[in-house]
């Protein structure tokens, strides 16, 4: 029997999506909510009736279309032309696991009841999430600013039969697996189509996915940079404490702790007739991944308070008899954050590629490209072009897409934040740095067996063990791509302890 989580106004956490994402738990609008949204959608059913006057986006067009006044007869259908006229997005298929979590995302925020919907437009939104119909949305096309209105616009075609769909791993009209789930198209009412569009749950549900995969890589930093450390028989000097009480950022000083505890007991680390000094890349460590961190930390914090926040237009108060038309659906803070988010990745690829140099250029006793007849044998060679290439190509991705705008809609809506571009390519950067850390990993595993028989600490030799069952010790040249793959699916599958600092 399935568990089951009941939506209500408390907040998502990230551990709570996260759960619901992995665990096949079963989503429902709890009482609370329920009443919220019928109080919310009763309210404006009586507003309508009792005032002739324009409300936007309800009795009127849409953008700069808002002078435009529509009849009670026609308040459905301009609902509807919304969603059909709106579904504009090019490019590339957004992955299924984004798409569940928009659906997840935008219940949540209905769920507020400030939003004017009928209760069964959300509980059809949950049922296409609790029965994996995974609406076909496109990557590109959202300005970031009058909500995601693109890509939301192909999330909720299928609502009302339009639109394409994946559904029992197949792709399908809408209307083919409404008939197969025996569910009616949903009628919109007056504002629904404009409370779906409205909203930024593209960016907000790019952003915590990016977020997801930016906490585990951070943790699996400090892990591999660690290995790293042993492999080049660095030094643990640049680790100490009171280094870095003396600079107290947050996240320099857990690093240097991180680093501290996952290297106790090192054979290696202890060993005298060191060099004198280690390599920025290595004798940085807690400066840069510390500020990387913070950087997480910081952006993690906008994207909680995001993702708990009503961000349609116009949005309902029933409480006080207002609808207020406003801009809770510009992705401003998101925009600015997803950019942030993304330098911060790339520097994690940054650091580790510089790490992963090293180790292949025959320093400190280590052979040429890690392997032995270097010259006969390329060795790690071209692994490291690669990750120089995905490195390169992030540093071009974080260049910030919130300094743009581009009017639209004549003039009507003349700043927007361009966030929609920022989600995506934050998610593409944060999956292109775990192929380079991976890398990193594959050559500082390689390049501590040249220190044997001195051990690494308890927790590194576990950790490397659990990695050599993905990717065996290379003594010669063999094809080196599918173990590089071998590596990432390490880092997506591998399990292991966690360690305490």
């Amino acid at each position: 029997m399935k568990n089951t989580h009941y939506i209500s106004p408390a907040p998502l956490t990230f551990d709570k999506v996260d759960e619901l994402m992995h665990n096949n738990i079963v989503v429902k609008l709890s009482p609370e909510s329920q009443d919220l949204i019928q109080t919310c959608k009763s309210f404006l059913n009586t507003y309508l009736q009792n005032h002739d006057g324009p409300v936007y986006g309800i009795n009127t067009g849409f953008g700069s279309l808002y002078k435009k006044t529509i009849s009670k007869e026609d308040l459905s259908k301009l609902q509807e032309n919304l969603l059909l006229s709106h579904a504009c997005g090019a490019g590339k298929e957004v992955p299924r696991e984004v798409v569940k979590m928009m659906l997840l995302l935008k219940a949540h925020a209905l769920s507020m009841g400030k939003s004017g919907v009928q209760v069964k437009t959300v509980e059809r939104i949950l049922d296409f999430y609790n029965h994996d119909v995974y609406p076909i949305v496109l990557e590109m096309g959202s300005l970031g600013a009058s909500g995601d209105l693109a890509p939301l616009a192909h999330l909720f075609l299928p609502l009302i039969g339009q639109g394409e769909v994946y559904f029992k791993e197949e792709k399908m009209p809408a209307s083919q697996m409404l008939q197969m789930q025996g569910w009616e198209p949903i009628k919109l009412e007056a504002k629904e189509g404009l409370a779906l569009l409205n909203g930024t749950q593209f960016m907000s549900s790019h952003a915590v996915f990016t977020l997801l995969k930016a906490f585990r890589l951070a943790k699996y930093a400090d892990i591999i940079a660690a290995l790293s450390i042993d492999a080049f028989n660095g030094r643990i000097d640049p680790f100490m404490a009171q280094m870095h009480v003396i600079r107290p950022h947050a996240g320099q000083m857990e690093t240097a702790k991180n680093i501290s505890a996952l290297l106790a007991g090192s054979e290696i680390i202890t060993q005298k007739n060191k060099q004198v000094q280690d390599p920025y890349s290595f004798r940085c460590i807690p400066q840069v991944h510390g500020a990387i961190k913070d950087a997480i930390n910081y952006v993690s914090g906008v994207v909680y308070t995001e993702i708990n926040s009503v961000t349609d237009n116009p949005i309902v108060f029933p409480e006080e008899e207002m609808i207020v038309s406003g801009g809770n659906f510009h992705g401003e803070p998101l925009a600015l954050a997803l950019d942030f988010l993304s330098i911060a990745m790339a520097e994690i690829g940054s650091i580790s590629e510089r790490r992963t140099y090293r180790l292949i250029s025959g320093e400190r006793g280590l052979p040429e490209f890690l392997v032995a007849n270097p010259g006969l044998n390329s060795g790690f060679m071209i692994p490291q072009y690669a990750a120089a290439s995905i490195v390169s190509l992030n540093k071009q991705m974080a260049t910030p897409s919130s300094v743009d705008s581009i009017p639209s809609s004549n003039e009507q809506e003349d700043h927007v934040s361009m966030g929609g571009n920022a989600a995506t390519k934050a998610l593409k950067i944060a999956e292109n740095v775990e192929r380079v850390v991976a890398i990193e990993l594959f050559n500082a595993a390689q390049a501590i067996e040249f220190r044997r028989p001195l051990k690494s600490s308890a927790y590194l030799e576990g950790f490397l063990a659990a990695f050599r069952e993905y990717v065996p010790f290379v003594t010669e040249d063999k094809i080196m791509y599918t173990q590089m793959e071998a590596a990432l699916e390490f880092l997506h599958k591998g399990e292991f302890d966690e360690f305490k600092n």
